[in-house]
């Protein structure tokens, strides 16, 4: 484990005593260099925050990693949002959001000017360079995690009933499934075990205010629901069709497709080649995965100039779950402790570890690893990054660098 950052005693830093500058500075790292998807960012979280710099300890990573699982939106960026809130309160909050989303959403943005120069020869090489990137990070992060999240026999039977759950049926709607039988499962399997250590949270708002915040989702939704799917895109329409994805998608990532796809595939505002073009591109960019919304808030014909349309999608897309998870961290901490909440703590994590293995496998491993050579270099990549603990960045070089050479000398 990496010593945590200190302070001139040598003492860990306290939790809260950050600025909104070095927030963004350590959230713009990752949103330059974590690869891998949703699932895969949670490890890189733990060990950028937790593990490195000592921002919280293990319980409050533990307590925070739950709610976000718990409610609807992006895992990882609500998670990346909380960590900055109380790191350095609103305007910490706003840097982390703004710093691990805006590379992926710049990149998602531009990526319809230059689709047609990365279909074929060396622009084909460099993203599949950077699926094998994908591949290192999401067993590196797996290692750990199977270490940590399921260190028994019965942890490790929730994490496989959740691969196979996955895998099986191929529905990306069961990784929701998957979670909440988690939960059932640990919660009679598990129920030997001690409770979570209490992680209060120190908040810079209160009850009331976290109440508004549940209401202004709730009224969100609502007029999302109202205004119904509209044939023609106007910026109301669009930000409502995406606000309505963000609200009910459960598990955030590959699963916010199918609810992006009905929103502007099936009303017509877009066709369905333009869609899967984005959906690619969203899988080599590092990031969150919701910043697909940028690109397809900019390819929706409104009026408006590109870069507007690519703003308001992503905001109405992030905007609900950051709102939930407002609405429910001052009162999580006192869920947490009731009699059955360790067991099903317990059981989620290590369903999670169960979604990050059916990940792996289909799409990481699938798509990134076509032969020995790919094989090869994500095996290089793998020691540099877990036994020579080279930074991400450096494996990004890598990986790339040798897909590209691989591409030029082999036919």
């Amino acid at each position: 484990m990496m010593p945590a950052e200190a302070d001139a005693d040598g003492r860990p830093q306290a939790p809260g005593s950050g600025t909104p500058g070095e927030v963004f500075g350590a959230f713009l790292k990752l949103g330059v260099t974590s690869f891998g998807g949703p699932i895969a960012h949670l490890g890189y979280l733990h060990r950028e925050f937790v593990q490195r710099r000592g921002w919280l300890d293990e319980a409050h990573y533990a307590h925070l990693l739950a709610v976000c699982q718990f409610l609807p939106g992006p895992a990882s960026s609500q998670l990346g949002f909380a960590l900055g809130l109380l790191r350095a309160g609103w305007r910490g909050a706003l840097a982390a959001f703004i710093a691990f989303t805006l590379p992926s959403a710049l990149l998602m943005f531009g990526f319809a000017a230059l689709a047609p120069f990365l279909g074929h020869g060396l622009g084909a090489a460099a993203v599949h360079g950077l699926k094998l990137v994908a591949v290192v990070v999401v067993a590196h992060g797996l290692v750990g995690m199977l270490q940590r999240l399921t260190p028994d026999a019965v942890r490790a039977s929730i994490a496989a009933g959740a691969t196979a759950l996955v895998a099986i049926t191929g529905n990306p709607w069961m990784q929701l499934l998957a979670i909440a039988l988690g939960g059932l499962a640990g919660r009679w399997w598990c129920r030997h075990l001690a409770l979570p250590d209490r992680a209060d949270f120190t908040l810079p708002y209160g009850m009331r205010l976290a109440g508004a915040f549940l209401m202004l989702y709730l009224a969100g939704l609502a007029g999302a629901l109202w205004m119904g799917a509209a044939a023609t895109p106007t910026p109301q329409a669009l930000a409502a069709a995406f606000y309505k994805a963000g609200a009910l998608v459960f598990g955030g990532g590959h699963v916010v497709l199918p609810l992006l796809k009905q929103a502007v595939v099936d009303t017509g505002w877009l066709r369905p080649d333009a869609f899967l073009a984005g959906y690619g591109a969203a899988q080599a960019v590092p990031g969150p995965m919701f910043s697909l919304a940028a690109y397809l808030g900019a390819q929706v014909p409104l009026m408006w100039p590109p870069a507007a349309g690519a703003a308001l999608a992503l905001l109405a897309l992030f905007l609900p779950g950051f709102l939930l998870l407002l609405a429910a961290l001052p009162a999580w901490s006192r869920v947490a402790q009731h009699p059955a909440a360790a067991g099903a703590m317990a059981g989620i994590n290590a369903a999670v570890v169960g979604l990050l293995l059916a990940a792996f496998y289909d799409p990481v491993w699938r798509e990134g690893v076509r032969n020995g050579i790919d094989f090869s270099i994500a095996v290089v990549g793998f020691v540099l990054l877990a036994a020579v603990r080279l930074p991400v960045g450096w494996l990004l070089l890598w990986c790339v660098a040798a897909s590209l050479i691989a591409a030029s000398v082999l036919p």
